[in-house]
């Protein structure tokens, strides 16, 4: 039998096809630490939106309650509102310690390891604040991932130094990526200005896209 080769013409024909056949994205389950500050609240509203996907979104914070009241009740805590949620059905929010027990206001915190991080595919970190409390938080969410599923990807997203201005924070802030870094063998630490919500997400989304 004799069988055609394909000519140029015709490869180059079937590469512009698929060129414009549409890019399906997987769901994927994506936890985020830190989410309920302004870079989480327009993250989560992204993923939500993604028309080819349907992720599952987790924000760990450490008030669930008042983080879901209608209006902000305390600033002391990260808000996403009633409203929010209830426009955003694929997030939800769940109770974690946040690296430090003795802070622990949420009444269900307990299990968020196994409820939160042992189906992640990606985990986010938007802890802010660069004290001793980010680098706690930090140390917990690798040191649990690494224990239940430290195949899940590890993102951490952090101010640029120009923002972070003191040494110490500076110190900190290395000192986490460094723990990413050493700890995860799939880790992306990433780098933004402070108050560049779209820079910030626009990083972490190439990141997501990319899994």
């Amino acid at each position: 039998l004799y069988c055609q080769q394909p000519t140029m013409k015709a490869i180059l024909s079937v590469t512009a096809f698929l060129h414009f056949l549409p890019h399906f994205t997987s769901a994927l389950n994506i936890v985020i630490a830190g989410g309920t500050g302004p870079v989480g609240r327009e993250l989560s509203s992204i993923l939500h939106n993604q028309d080819d996907a349907q992720h599952q979104i987790t924000i760990l914070t450490r008030n669930s309650f008042l983080a879901s009241s209608p209006s902000r009740v305390s600033g002391d805590f990260g808000w996403l509102g009633r409203s929010f949620l209830e426009e955003h059905e694929t997030v939800r929010l769940r109770d974690w310690d946040g690296g430090d027990l003795l802070d622990i206001v949420g009444c269900d915190f307990l299990g968020w390891q196994d409820d939160a991080l042992k189906g992640a595919d990606c985990v986010i970190n938007l802890v802010g604040g660069y004290t001793a409390q980010r680098t706690m938080a930090c140390e917990r969410i690798i040191r649990e991932s690494l224990s239940c599923n430290p195949s899940a990807k590890q993102i951490l997203l952090t101010m640029a130094d120009i923002d972070l201005q003191t040494t110490l924070k500076k110190d900190r802030a290395k000192e986490c990526e460094e723990m990413v870094s050493k700890n995860c063998a799939s880790s992306v630490c990433l780098r933004a200005e402070l108050n560049d919500v779209k820079g910030s997400c626009d990083q972490i989304m190439s990141v997501i896209n990319s899994l």
